[in-house]
């Protein structure tokens, strides 16, 4: 018998240099083997008759070896062995290329397996280099393993049966059995087993529920866990404060929802816990203001406020933003980010340290380590997702006296509220779910490429009246490697400029840019300088130019619809109406017809959902979750929700799994968050 943490090397048949194959795989013991499940899997259990197998489709056939030629060489290096094959009905022949042994193996009047796609003539069926198996009543389902060169199904099949066959403790099952028999769940020996080599689809359908509950429950313990722990933490302390001053600061009155929010987070701020909240509304929904709110009640109290954001565009709007809301006030707003000089970051940085600066903005540069704050009492991050959680904890970290900073969270990408749960698992949620008055819906087309001269009048027209608009290209240039027909920023933008927008101001933004030169770019475009602004997707988050009117996306099916929410909320900022222009190949795609639909993020985003299934939403790995080796977030949401209430059930019951039934679980946690490096 042999532990989960034995190294692979061990198993019979593996050895030094498979040991470094499945290194390249992420597997160094037999219990990562064990848990490196199949991507799909070869259905023998209903094979085809010869006769009637699909022309040119794998598929599966039993059928006995009745007559196998003699070795035939082509030229050098390559030989064929033909093998006749029956199944009662009908005949097939077979060709292997270079394969002596396997033809070997094979011995006539024996039945085996073959799988591949069948072709030749109606009076005699062929199949070239098929995978063989015995027909041993154990097929099944065969496994399809994600490989790497010089490891194949087979073999890894191999070695997981002995895995199976010698390793100990598998029938010492982690999840408690009273929570086993209440979500009706098989034991982790069996799901293993038919995970791997399912006997039916009912087996591998268990299975699968089985192993996609456990990992899902593990994560959602060690997220509760992680919330506890944070909540243990004593809090900078903060008064109650009046916040008329705040609210006179504005003509006009903030939406229910924005008040609504303001509320949650100021009664965070003022308990004896780190304030951990998730503040999430759709593009325009105004979270801008409550995280304002939440800067003023820190000042008030004495304290500081670091507002990071993810790029200095958006850093740069938000400095601009907060010192004109603030300039009538005590309060001082400060700027740092990379680009800067090294006098101007020193001087900024002075002045944060002797309490000069009562509001900070800035990016990444915040983190650096000789960035000092004389009182910081509130850490705001701004479209988190960009953001890894070690991120935000060293932000926090940089607190004096040994307390926890309040954090708010600020995400404008909508997503589904289970999901927030997850991927923000260690916060609370605010949600602004309200529009402010006067904000026009914009209206959305999805239009053929053979339309976009008519577009491009109808851009000219906005421009006439004094707007101005987008162009979005999904690639900076084109290279040797670019799919065909995809537009790019840089050529899309000297050919606009000369042709079809001669004689106006236009302007060219994309990520490989200097941040000096992006904000040059910007600059020129909230000023009104530049008309025309052809772009990537690096506008996508933040930037704030009311005068912009219309946008054009080139080829919109390479987006995804909440990235097309998005970018579409750069324009309709302002009281004007605005316009939002798809130009795709593939006008009929239903993906594409939902963002026309509706203008509420959250919609776009369910549907995203629904139509995208597997997936990454937006890089789960840089929130510092782990990876999921079989559960879906996305297309699993009701696993999601039923493991966390599972999850929350043992936390209040056993808050710190230090019973004995729950041993295990506290080991898999703690492994868990150890390799997400939460």
């Amino acid at each position: 018998m042999a532990a989960l943490d034995t190294n692979i090397q061990f198993l019979k048949g593996v050895g030094e240099k498979r040991a470094r194959l499945y290194g390249k795989l992420g597997i160094a013991t037999i219990g990562d083997l064990l848990e490196y499940y199949p991507r799909d899997y070869i259905d023998f259990s209903s094979p085809c008759p010869i006769v009637s197998a699909p022309y040119d489709e794998p598929c599966a056939i039993r059928a006995t070896v009745a007559a196998k030629s003699a070795e035939q060489r082509i030229r050098k290096g390559l030989s064929l062995f033909k093998v006749l094959v029956t199944d009662g009905q009908s005949d097939m022949l077979i060709t292997f290329f270079n394969a002596k042994y396997s033809v070997a193996a094979l011995k006539e009047e024996e039945t085996y397996l073959f799988y591949g796609r069948v072709g030749g003539k109606l009076s005699r069926r062929e199949m070239a280099s098929p995978l063989v198996f015995p027909d041993d009543g154990e097929a099944g389902f065969s496994p399809v393993y994600p490989l790497t060169e010089g490891l194949s199904s087979k073999m890894i099949a191999a070695n997981v049966k002995q895995v199976l066959s010698l390793t100990e403790n598998l029938d010492e099952d982690p999840l408690p059995a009273g929570l086993r028999e209440e979500n009706g769940l098989c034991s982790r020996r069996t799901a293993l087993e038919n995970i791997h080599f399912p006997k039916n689809k009912e087996a591998l359908a268990q299975a699968r529920n089985r192993l996609m509950f456990e990992e899902l429950f593990y994560l959602n313990l060690a997220l509760g866990q992680t919330r506890r722990s944070a909540r243990k933490k004593a809090a900078v302390s903060m008064m109650t404060v009046s916040m008329d001053g705040f609210y006179r600061l504005f003509p006009f009155t903030l939406t229910g929802a924005q008040q609504r929010a303001i509320g949650e987070v100021l009664a965070d701020l003022s308990s004896d816990r780190p304030m951990n909240r998730l503040l999430q509304g759709d593009v325009g929904s105004g979270k801008t203001m409550v995280a304002a709110a939440a800067a003023y009640f820190a000042a008030q109290n004495g304290l500081q406020t670091a507002m990071m954001a993810p790029t200095e565009i958006l850093a740069a709007q938000h400095y601009k933003t907060w010192s004109r809301l603030f300039e009538n006030t005590d309060i001082k707003v400060g700027l740092l980010t990379g680009s800067m000089t090294a006098a101007q970051k020193k001087a900024v940085r002075a002045q944060l340290e002797s309490g000069e600066v009562q509001i900070m903005v800035g990016t990444h540069a915040l983190l650096q380590e000789n960035v000092k704050f004389s009182s910081l009492g509130l850490v705001v991050t701004d479209e988190q997702h960009r953001f890894g959680v070690a991120q935000r904890m060293a932000l926090t970290q940089k607190a004096e006296g040994g307390l926890t900073p309040h954090v708010l969270v600020m995400s404008a990408t909508p997503i589904p509220r289970t999901l927030a749960f997850i991927i923000y698992g260690d916060l609370d949620l605010s949600i602004l779910d309200e529009m402010p008055k006067g904000r026009i819906p914009v209206r959305t087309y999805l239009i053929e490429p053979s339309i976009q001269p008519r577009a491009f009048g109808f851009i000219r027209k906005h421009l006439d009246a004094g707007r101005q608009a987008y162009i979005v290209c999904p690639l900076v240039e084109q290279t040797d490697t670019s799919p065909e027909g995809l537009q790019s920023a840089v050529e899309n933008a000297e050919r606009l400029a000369e042709k079809d927008f001669a004689g106006y101001r236009v302007g060219m933004l994309h990520g490989r840019m200097k941040p000096a030169e992006k904000e040059a770019v910007m600059s020129d475009f909230a000023a009104g300088r530049i008309q025309l602004l052809v772009s990537t997707t690096v506008i996508e988050v933040g930037v704030d130019v009311p005068n912009a009117t219309v946008m054009l996306i080139q080829n919109a099916e390479r987006f995804g619809l909440s990235q097309l929410h998005q970018l579409r909320g750069r324009v309709g900022r302002g009281s004007a109406e605005s316009f939002c222009i798809l130009v795709s190949e593939k006008t009929d795609t239903p993906r594409l017809q939902a963002v026309c639909k509706t203008n509420d993020g959250f919609k776009v985003a369910e549907e995203d959902l629904k139509l995208r299934g597997p997936g990454d939403f937006f890089g789960l790995r840089q929130h510092g979750l782990p990876a999921m080796k079989i559960a879906g977030l996305l297309e699993d949401m009701l696993l999601v929700d039923r493991t966390r209430s599972a999850a929350l059930a043992v936390l209040q019951k056993d808050p710190d799994l230090t019973l004995p039934e729950h041993l295990a679980l506290r080991l898999r946690t703690a492994k868990m968050l150890d390799t997400a490096g939460a």
